[in-house]
């Protein structure tokens, strides 16, 4: 917001001198200002900037014209309007007092008598503006001002001047609809252009009827539901919600509602005036079929007749009357076709589940095979026994579907596709984008995403196109990552997750409301996740799994109420995912994590004998990357904490464990320097991943070790400690300890090549490399790399390990066992002597992030072990039918 400020201040400063921000609203920005050359306080609102590029100034300064010269008592004038800096704006008098909105907040219902003398202050002000042919278009307890108990309209004519300013153009494209839904005529909720005075009067009337009723006529879980009732269905009479509003009153209300603008009355005098005239009525049906029935009373079969009839209607009334039966809240466990295991595809992977937003059917991640290496999307219909995969879809992650039902949008292959629900190949709409992105629909049409996570919003159609930038979000620190967006309805606003560095160089996790056009944060919460629910709720999950839920306001972008947990068991993964969606009609879905055993680290002998290292260390966190100091006598581990990382060393095996990192916001990759003195690990501070130092017995600061321009991902040792390795996106630099003030490139080729590791005299480096279509083992001669190449591997390898004489080369080949291979004579002599058998398929962890085990000087190699046992789940996937009802009993609406 301050960047809008001081764009203006050298356009208007010698006019107007800009002192806070009011708020925001649908069409503008709203700033408080003083008046310099008339020493007083104004409003200064400016146009949204991508509203004021469809308009186009000179069209917009032109037809608000017409809206200056509207002087009455009731109205709020117009003072200046122009343009400075691409920026349209207005000015208006600056008025102390409530809206009419806030009132109705805080007390409901107003008296009879106040309400209809609101009423018939703005039917003044409306029958004098419809006398000069203006039309307002979006009359609603927001644009009434109350100051010294008048009332008076706001922003009168500016929907005007900006309909007719954008002429043909299409202003959806900038997310605004012209009109509030709850208080839209029918005939401009059908989209019609050429709306008259009637239309404004049919508005007057919904905001009467919440005035005494408390409601709108027509309210609903979304805004299309209630778009749908204004156009179908006969608002009920305002006595059904308060029975003390005199008859005339709800007949003059029920005739300025009526579907029909011929139905009406014909001008605000008229309905103003039939509010005060007690005599005032309107023919309805059911008078005339009681003065039918009494006209022939003589008749005695008539009498039966009339009996029967009046009978039918008083029970039809009664019934009519009767409140609905609440629906009913049912939770259960749905458990997905054995050949398609949801929870298989990685506890730390991105989302996995999304519904359609009619809340039957149900997109989620699954398994192609039983190892649980292979995923694609599947489609699970709730009318029906089993799932169907999406065909095109594999290696999918982070499912969106479409508002209209239609299209799911995820992220495979390191692009963002869509797919048709019915039927047809995926198509590419966006290369180059980081696995875990996020590709979510707007209101438009178009698909908003953040690229590698970073801070600037990008939309691009879904059909294909230009990607664009939308904002720039100023929601975290800098260096903050953001991810998660949810656009929320017309557009105008966003729920993100953002995590950053807090004082004490934690993660922060934070869900903000933020506003697209400008990015900056309106409100935050403690969450992890955060999405918008139709009935016009936030709702987010914290770090501890905890569903909270807050009333909120699109419009304003702001919750109207504390927020409230609803209840607890909401599985989060690392780095904050979750596996949570909701449809626009109630339907609820989400994976736990369950209560298996926890992690442990175990020894694990070459003929296949395990042992716990320390039976009494069990702890509920996450075991990570490990390294064995060089005597083997202590572990150095990165463990997950609160959504924190930190790097931890172990005194082996029943010995002390003490907590060795303490800044960084994801301490990872840990490595012993070779004298075994020190730790070396991966950190990321001010959103940069740099190599850090720290002694191993904890004393002493840690030190910053290499500052590269890149962000570090690995890192490896010379025996002698004269050379430095890092991983650094897709290749191998080097850097020697006290001569090289940066590091070089060592492999640096078309391919990935990481995971490096040198032989313990320093001769020979093993690393994984892609360049045979699929990561395998190669040997190079170290340092002179080009001195020869020899692939050890065949059929896929990676976490390269030496043994302690250097005699053999470990490495894993799947998840379920290591290949050895002899070195004595040679790389080219090379042999795989044998194959080490893990105990259990995907028992011990194994990842891309990290080393997952190591080898001891004696031969041993310690492994961590996954929770619980192979088969077991983390969670269950939860459906709860009608959420709505939960969550409005909880909250309120």
């Amino acid at each position: 917001m301050s960047e809008i400020i001081e764009r203006l201040r050298p356009s208007i400063g010698d006019r107007y001198r800009i002192e806070r921000e009011l708020g925001q609203g649908g069409m503008a920005i709203v700033f408080q200002a003083h008046d310099m050359k008339h020493d007083r306080k104004v409003a200064l609102k400016v146009l949204r900037p991508e509203l004021a590029a469809v308009i186009g100034a000179q069209r917009f300064l032109n037809e608000i014209k017409v809206t200056a010269n509207l002087q009455h008592p009731h109205i709020l004038p117009l003072f200046d309007s122009g343009e400075a800096d691409s920026f349209l704006f207005y000015v208006m008098p600056y008025v102390e007092g409530d809206t009419l909105r806030d009132k109705l907040d805080r007390e409901k219902q107003l008296a009879v008598e106040d309400a209809i003398d609101i009423t018939r202050s703005l039917a003044s002000a409306l029958d004098y503006a419809h006398r000069q042919g203006v039309i307002h278009r979006d009359i609603k307890p927001e644009n009434v001002l109350l100051h010294d108990g008048q009332a008076l309209i706001a922003d009168f004519g500016i929907a005007l001047a900006i309909s007719a300013a954008a002429g043909g153009t299409r202003l959806t494209e900038t997310g605004l609809s012209i009109g509030t839904p709850q208080y839209m005529s029918p005939e401009q909720a059908m989209g019609d252009r050429e709306l008259d005075a009637r239309s404004d009067i049919y508005s007057l009337g919904a905001v009467l009827y919440e005035m005494l009723a408390g409601d709108p006529p027509y309210t609903g879980s979304t805004a299309q539901a209630i778009v749908a009732k204004v156009i179908t269905e006969k608002a009920p009479p305002v006595t059904v919600a308060r029975d003390t509003v005199p008859p005339h009153v709800a007949m003059a209300i029920d005739k300025s509602l009526s579907k029909l603008p011929a139905d009406r009355f014909s001008t605000a005098v008229a309905f103003a005036e039939a509010l005060v005239n007690p005599g005032f009525s309107i023919p309805l049906p059911e008078v005339h079929a009681v003065g039918a029935i009494r006209s022939s009373l003589w008749n005695p079969l008539s009498t039966a007749a009339t009996a029967v009839a009046v009978v039918a209607l008083v029970v039809l009334a009664w019934l009519w009357l009767q409140p609905e039966a609440p629906l009913v809240v049912s939770r259960f466990v749905v458990t997905p076709d054995a050949a398609v295991a949801l929870w298989h595809y990685g506890l730390y992977s991105p989302s996995r589940l999304a519904l359609t937003p009619d809340g039957s059917e149900l997109i989620y991640v699954g398994d192609i095979d039983d190892d649980g290496q292979r995923h694609m999307l599947w489609r699970r219909s709730f009318t029906q026994f089993s799932a169907q995969p999406l065909p095109g879809s594999e290696g999918a992650v982070n499912p969106r579907v479409s508002p209209d039902g239609k299209h799911v949008v995820f992220v495979a292959d390191s692009s963002i596709k869509v797919a048709s629900l019915g039927g047809g190949p995926p198509v590419t709409i966006v290369d180059s984008v980081s696995p875990s992105t996020t590709a979510v629909w707007g209101p438009d049409h178009f698909l908003y995403f953040f690229k590698d996570r970073k801070s600037t919003l990008q939309r691009v159609p879904a059909g294909g196109g230009p990607v664009v930038e939308v904002a720039t979000f100023q929601a975290g620190e800098p260096g903050a990552e953001y991810y998660h967006p949810s656009i929320l309805p017309g557009g105008r606003g966003a729920i993100v997750t953002v995590t950053s560095d807090d004082p004490n160089d934690h993660w922060k996790y934070q869900v903000h409301l933020v506003h697209v056009a400008t990015g900056t944060s309106r409100e935050s919460f403690p969450g992890v996740y955060g999405m918008y629910a139709s009935s016009g709720h936030l709702l987010y999950v914290t770090a501890e799994g905890t569903l909270m839920a807050a009333p909120l306001d699109i419009d304003d972008l702001s919750t109207t109420g504390p927020p409230v947990a609803l209840f607890d068991g909401v599985g989060v993964r690392r780095f904050g995912w979750v596996d949570l969606t909701l449809s626009d009609h109630g339907t609820l879905a989400y994976i736990t994590i369950g209560t298996d055993l926890p992690e442990r680290v175990v020894w694990l002998t070459r003929d296949g004998e395990t042992r716990i290292v320390d039976p009494a260390w069990v702890r509920d966190e996450e075991f990570e990357g490990l390294a064995l100091s060089p005597d083997g006598t202590r572990l150095a581990i990165e463990i997950i904490t609160n959504n924190r990382a930190d790097i931890w060393v172990k005194q082996l095996d029943q010995g002390p464990l003490s907590r060795l990192t303490s800044g960084g916001n994801y301490n990872n990759r840990p490595a012993w320097t070779p004298d075994g003195a020190s730790v070396t690990y991966v950190s990321g501070r001010d959103g940069h991943r740099q190599v850090w130092l720290k002694r191993a017995d904890g004393s002493g600061p840690a030190q910053l070790l290499v500052d590269y321009q890149q962000d570090v991902s690995e890192i490896a040792w010379s025996p002698d400690g004269s050379w430095l390795l890092l991983g650094v996106e897709s290749d191998i630099l080097a850097m020697r300890i006290g001569v090289d003030s940066v590091p070089t490139p060592l492999l640096a080729t078309p391919f990935a090549e990481n995971e490096p590791a040198i032989s313990p005299d320093g001769r020979w480096l093993a690393y994984v490399s892609d360049e045979s279509g699929q990561r395998e083992i190669y040997l190079r001669p170290f340092p002179d790399v080009d001195q020869g190449r020899w692939q050890l591997s065949t059929e896929s390898g990676f976490e390269p390990l030496w043994s302690a004489d250097g005699q053999e080369l470990y490495f894993r080949s799947s998840t379920s066992s290591i290949e050895v291979i002899d070195l004595r004579g040679g790389p080219g002599a090379a042999t795989r002597t044998s194959t080490i058998r893990l105990p259990s398929e995907n028992q011990y962890e194994s990842n891309m992030a990290n080393t997952m085990y190591a080898v001891a000087p004696d031969g041993r190699f310690i492994f961590v072990e996954r929770k619980g046992t192979t088969g077991d789940i983390p969670g269950d996937l939860v459906i709860v039918q009608n959420f709505f009802q939960e969550l409005k009993a909880k909250v309120g609406n």
